[in-house]
């Protein structure tokens, strides 16, 4: 689409580490403008790698924010050559991946399944949940596959790229689009339920935000900064509420987008737009409970008195859950484009424009510890398993498992 091609796919991109408009297009500032100098953590914790290995090849360089979905203890991964794979969450190794392929001595049960998962790109990361894998392309296929063995379940067909990864929720996958629609697919067959079909801007970040549901209904952030409450039954908007209001002269200025992941408390949803404001939300009725003018491109960690965000410098704030007044803030990461902050154990986890994860205390928001996963952007939200096991992909591929790191 015209219009796609023109959004600013490099905001997100990190590959100039530019935290102002006026550094994407090229500033004379120079070395203001890059990522902060990393400096000796007094004390540190000392995380490891459990296991480390390279998905794909060069050209099967993962596409936009795509991480990994687990469920149990296997790992599910999706790069941009097409390839949807299932690894073993305590070793990493293969369990299944592209075309159906039998191994094993004669007379074994063990099965390694390789099918062909999507013609084309997979642009959005896997969902998994009801015991299935649903994953999305640049041409608007979705597949399911089976979890255990990787066996197609079903394919279905949406009209746009899908970015985000799909919501497997009760009877329905909800999946998105890229031009604004939002489908409702059945979890048994892929057929057609409904669709919500939602206006976009002329200029917005390249990227969607993953449906998340509270078990009634689901939830969408939106280009135009607003946030969206829909019915899992049939599609049928429950509520609508502004989080940014689109300010400014020209598009640019107006971008307002609401891309990073929503966090859902007990009764309260929480969203940050592109336009720096984060916003607490019932979920009864869409009525805002706070708002607060910090806010950023990625998404939100949701800890039990505090939500925890990433701003365009590169500062991590906590902000209480229920007023919104800061708590901390921790600037020592500016400029690194970070991502969404991943919770684990007493710690948050974020990754950087250069390669490297950061452990951060979240009851004061002290730097603990650090490692370079490699010299490529991190994009994808680190993931953290029920274990405790953190898992971090770049976006060249490489993907890491690193335990908790001992106080």
């Amino acid at each position: 689409m015209l219009r796609r091609s023109l959004i600013i796919a490099a905001l997100l991109a990190f590959a100039t580490g530019c935290s102002t408009v006026k550094g994407w297009f090229g500033d004379k500032s120079g070395k203001a403008l890059e990522p902060a100098e990393l400096v000796e953590i007094a004390n540190p914790v000392s995380p490891r790698q459990a296991w480390s290995r390279k998905l794909g090849d060069e050209k099967a360089a993962l596409g936009l924010r795509q991480r990994p979905a687990i469920e149990g203890e296997r790992l599910f991964v999706a790069d941009d050559a097409g390839r949807v794979m299932a690894l073993d969450l305590n070793t990493g190794a293969t369990l299944w991946d592209s075309e159906v392929v039998r191994t094993g001595k004669e007379g074994s049960r063990l099965l390694f399944w390789r099918r062909k998962a999507i013609d084309g790109h997979v642009t959005g990361g896997p969902g998994v949940g009801n015991g299935m894998v649903v994953a999305g392309g640049r041409n608007g296929e979705v597949v399911a596959l089976d979890a255990e063995t990787g066996a197609e379940r079903w394919r279905a067909q949406v009209t746009s790229e899908v970015i985000a990864a799909p919501l497997v929720a009760g009877d329905r996958v909800v999946v998105r689009s890229n031009d604004g629609r939002t489908f409702g697919l059945d979890v048994a067959d892929g057929t057609r339920k409904w669709v919500f079909d939602r206006g976009l801007p002329t200029l917005s970040v390249r990227g969607n935000g993953e449906p998340v549901t509270d078990g009634n209904l689901v939830y969408l952030g939106y280009d135009d900064g607003t946030v969206i409450a829909l019915r899992g039954s049939d599609g049928l908007m429950a509520w609508s509420q502004l989080v940014a209001e689109p300010e400014g002269r020209n598009e640019l200025a107006r971008m307002a987008d609401v891309d990073g992941e929503l966090a859902v408390g007990y009764t309260e949803l929480y969203a940050t737009s592109f336009a720096g404001q984060t916003l607490a939300i019932s979920t009864q009725n869409g009525r805002p409970l706070w708002n607060r003018d910090t806010g950023g491109y990625s998404g939100l960690a949701l800890l039990g008195d505090r939500v925890v965000l990433a701003d365009p410098d590169g500062t991590l704030w906590a902000l209480d859950r229920s007023s919104g007044s800061a708590l901390w803030k921790q600037e020592g990461l500016a400029r690194r484009w970070l991502t969404t902050p991943a919770v684990q154990g007493d710690f948050l986890v974020v990754g950087d424009v250069e390669g490297y994860l950061h452990w951060v205390r979240a009851s004061d928001g002290t730097l603990a510890g650090r490692d370079r996963l490699g010299r490529d952007p991190i994009r994808a939200t680190p993931q953290v398993s029920p274990t405790g096991v953190l898992l971090a992909i770049d976006s060249e591929g490489r993907l890491a498992a690193y335990p908790t790191p001992a106080q």
